[in-house]
C-alpha cells in the first residue's frame, strides 16, 4: 500500500496535525520534506526552496481563509475568499476525509477524484488548471494585461505564483508524500514567538546551503534583533513603514505585529484597513526571495504588501505593479542592507557620493527616503543594521561624506554594538551595529550601548532579553535577564542593590548622565566637531598663508620666463614653488585627516576595565617552568601505563 493510500485511511480517523512548537521541530519537519524533494528531481536548494515555498504558501493560505470564513460567519458577515473550489488546498492537496465537509464537499474530494482517475492526473490538474488559474489572478492570460477583476490580495497571490511554471517533483507518489507532510503544518499548531513560518523555513534552508558553501550566499536578520529594533522605533498606526532591501519581509512583518498588538482587540475598521493595505512598503532585488517575501507578508495578515521587485540602487524595476501607491517618503525605515556588495556605475551615478560599497549607497538612499519634519512634527526615523567597517572607515571620501550627511541632516541618537556572533547562524561573521536616527535635526550627542561582551553562537542565539525587552517591549525584570548578558555584574561590590543597566532600561534616558553605565556612554558630537575645527585651524591658516606666499612666486616665475632669464634663477624659483605647494598639500592632508576623524563612529567602550599582568619577567619564567614539569610528569605517567 502506498504512503498516499495509508494517509487516506488514517485521515478518515481524524488524525490531528502535529504540533510544531519550536524552531528545532520545524527544522526537522522541513528537513523531512526536503529529503523527499531531493529524491524527486529537486536536488539543489535553488530548486526545492521555490517548490516548498509555493506549496507551503497555498497550505497556510487555505487554513487562514478557512479560519477567516468561520469568524465572519460567526458574526453573521459575508466572506469572499481569494481562492474557490477546486483551487483551494482543501480540495486538491489535502488528504481525503470523508466525514469532514467544507461547503458541502469532503476535505480532499478533488485529490481523491484525481487519484482514482489514474496516475498522472494530479500533475495534469496542477500544471494545466491550477497554476494557469493562479497566474491569471495577476495577469489576464489572453491580453497579458493586469487582471482588473481580481482583488488586490488575488493579484498578490498571482504574483507569488508567477515564477512557478510547473511541478518540479518527478513522481506523483513523492508529491503526495510532500503534500501529506505539508498538510500537517497548521497555523493553530505553530508557536510564532521565535520564528515565522515561511521566513524561518527559508532561513533554515539558506543556513544549510551556506554550511555546504553551495548556493546560499545570502543571510537574513535574526528575528529577535528585528523585534528589538521595532520596539525602539515603535511604529504607530497611520505611519508608513519601509524596507529598501526587505529580504523575506521580516522587518515589515514584525512591525505589523507590533502595531496590531498595540491597537488591541477591536481596532476601528478604517484603521485596520489602512494597516493592511497602505502601511507597509518594501523593495527586493532577488528573484528567488521576492515571491517568498510576498507570501510571508500576506500570510502574516498584510493583505496588500506593497513590494517593488528590482534593484533599489539602480531604480530599475523588474516588476513595480504592487508599488504604485507608495508615498515619496516614509515615516519609519527598518532595514539591514547587504554588507560588502559592489555596485556598478549605473547604481553609483544616482547618488551624490559615488562608491561601489552597497551599504554606503543604501544609507544615502535611506536619507533621501526619510520623511522631512513638517508642521511641528518630527521627521522620519530609522533603525538600520550596519557593519563596523562603515562606522570607522575614513580612507574613502564617499564613506566620510555619507556619514557627514547623516549627522548633519539627522539626529543619530544611538549606536548599539552587537556581539560578534549575531549573524554566525547565517554563515556571516561580520561585526555589526544598530544605528537609530531621526531626520530633521543635527546630531548633538550620540549614546552608545555595548552588547559586544555577550557570548552568542549557533546554540545560544541573540534574544530579545539581551536587549532587556519583554515580548511587548516593556523592561524585563533583573531576574529574567539572561546570565550571558549580566555576567558577574551583580556580584561586584559597587553594584549591590542596583538595577542592571540594560539597554531597554537606559534608552529612555539617553542624552542625560543617567544613561551612562558600565555598558553605555555618550559622545558629545557637537563638542567633537568644535574641537576638530579648532585643531584644523592652524593647518587651514597655514594653507591660506602659504597660498598667499605662492602667488608672488608664480608671478616672478612668469616674469623670469618672459624675460628669458638665467636658467639657474628660474630653477631656484621653481624649487621654491614646489616646496610651497608641497607644504600646502601636507597642511591640507592634515586638516582633512582631522576632519575625517570626526566621523569615526566606531563603538569603543571607555568603561572596559583592562586586565594587566603585573608579574615580573622572572615570575613568568618560573610559571613556564612549573607548567613544563606538570607536562613532563603527565608524559611519564602515560609511559608507565603503556
Amino acid at each position: 500500500m502506498s504512503t498516499s493510500d495509508k494517509t487516506l485511511e488514517t485521515s478518515k480517523k481524524g488524525k490531528a496535525p502535529k504540533s510544531i512548537a519550536s524552531t528545532q521541530s520545524l527544522s526537522s519537519f522541513v528537513k523531512a520534506i526536503c529529503d523527499v524533494m531531493r529524491r524527486s528531481n529537486c536536488a539543489s536548494a535553488l530548486q526545492y526552496v521555490p517548490e516548498l515555498t509555493w506549496i507551503l504558501f497555498l497550505r497556510i493560505l487555505d487554513a487562514q481563509e478557512h479560519k477567516a470564513r468561520e469568524e465572519a460567519e460567526a458574526l453573521g458577515n459575508d466572506y469572499s475568499a481569494a481562492l474557490t473550489a477546486p483551487y483551494r488546498w482543501q480540495d486538491w492537496a489535502a488528504p481525503f476525509v470523508a466525514d469532514t465537509l467544507s461547503e458541502g464537499k469532503p476535505i480532499g474530494w478533488k485529490r481523491k477524484e484525481l487519484f482514482e482517475a489514474g496516475d498522472g492526473k494530479l500533475f495534469e490538474f496542477i500544471n494545466n488548471e491550477l497554476l494557469p488559474h493562479l497566474h491569471s489572478l495577476d495577469v489576464d492570460l489572453i491580453t497579458q494585461l493586469p487582471n482588473v477583476n481580481a482583488s488586490r490580495k488575488q493579484r498578490v497571490i498571482g504574483r507569488i505564483m508567477t515564477a512557478v511554471e510547473k511541478v518540479r517533483v518527478d513522481s506523483e507518489t513523492n508529491l503526495r508524500d510532500i503534500l501529506d507532510k505539508v498538510h500537517e503544518i497548521h497555523i493553530d499548531h505553530i508557536d510564532d514567538t521565535h520564528f515565522f513560518t515561511l521566513s524561518q523555513v527559508y532561513e533554515d534552508l539558506l543556513l544549510k546551503m551556506g554550511e555546504k558553501n553551495s548556493d546560499g550566499g545570502q543571510f537574513f536578520t535574526p528575528r529577535e534583533v528585528i523585534r528589538g529594533m521595532v520596539h525602539v522605533l515603535d511604529p504607530q498606526a497611520g505611519e508608513t513603514v519601509y524596507d529598501p532591501c526587505c529580504g523575506t519581509g521580516g522587518f515589515l512583518a514584525v512591525a505589523f505585529e507590533h502595531i496590531s498588538r498595540n491597537l488591541g482587540n477591536a481596532p476601528a475598521a478604517t484603521i485596520l484597513d489602512a494597516l493592511k493595505h497602505d502601511t507597509f512598503f518594501g523593495r527586493e532585488k532577488e528573484n528567488l526571495v521576492f515571491p517568498i517575501a510576498l507570501a510571508n507578508l500576506i500570510l502574516h495578515g498584510i493583505d496588500q504588501p506593497n513590494l517593488w521587485h528590482g534593484n533599489t540602487l539602480t531604480n530599475r524595476p523588474t516588476y513595480g505593479g504592487l508599488f504604485e501607491q507608495a508615498p515619496p517618503t516614509f515615516d519609519v525605515i527598518l532595514t539591514n542592507p547587504p554588507f560588502g556588495g559592489k555596485e556598478g556605475s549605473d547604481a553609483q551615478k544616482n547618488y551624490s557620493f559615488e562608491t561601489g560599497s552597497t551599504q554606503v549607497l543604501f544609507l544615502q538612499h535611506i536619507l533621501a527616503e526619510l520623511k522631512a519634519p513638517l508642521d511641528g512634527k518630527a521627521g522620519g526615523r530609522c533603525g538600520i543594521v550596519l557593519d563596523e567597517g562603515l562606522l570607522f572607515r575614513n580612507n574613502e571620501s564617499a564613506f566620510v561624506e555619507t556619514k557627514r550627511k547623516l549627522v548633519d541632516e539627522c539626529d543619530l541618537w544611538c549606536i548599539v554594538s552587537l556581539p560578534g556572533g549575531v549573524f554566525s547562524t547565517a554563515g556571516a561573521g561580520v561585526k555589526t551595529n544598530l544605528l537609530f536616527f531621526t531626520k530633521g535635526k543635527k546630531t548633538e550627542r550620540i549614546w552608545y550601548y555595548d552588547l559586544s561582551q555577550v557570548k552568542i553562537g549557533k546554540k545560544s542565539p541573540m534574544t530579545l532579553a539581551h536587549f532587556g525587552f519583554d515580548k511587548q517591549g516593556g523592561v524585563l525584570a533583573d531576574a529574567d535577564l539572561p546570565r550571558t548578558l549580566t555576567g558577574d555584574w551583580f556580584e561586584q561590590e559597587d553594584n549591590q542593590g542596583k538595577p542592571f543597566p540594560s539597554f531597554a532600561r537606559l534608552r529612555t534616558k539617553h542624552g542625560t548622565p543617567d544613561a551612562d553605565s558600565d555598558f553605555s556612554w555618550t559622545i558629545g558630537f557637537a563638542a567633537r566637531r568644535a574641537k576638530a575645527q579648532a585643531d584644523m585651524l592652524p593647518f587651514l591658516d597655514a594653507v591660506k598663508n602659504l597660498s598667499e606666499e605662492l602667488l608672488p612666486l608664480k608671478e616672478k616665475l612668469k616674469t623670469l620666463k618672459k624675460d628669458k632669464a638665467d636658467k639657474g634663477k628660474v630653477a631656484i624659483v621653481e624649487e621654491a614653488i614646489k616646496a610651497k605647494e608641497k607644504a600646502i598639500r601636507e597642511a591640507q592632508t592634515k586638516a582633512a585627516d582631522i576632519d575625517a576623524s570626526v566621523y569615526d563612529l566606531k563603538a569603543v567602550n571607555p568603561h572596559i576595565k583592562a586586565i594587566s599582568d603585573t608579574r615580573t619577567v622572572l615570575e613568568i619564567i618560573d610559571t613556564i617552568n612549573l607548567q613544563g614539569q606538570v607536562v613532563a610528569t603527565a608524559m611519564n605517567n602515560l609511559r608507565g601505563l603503556l
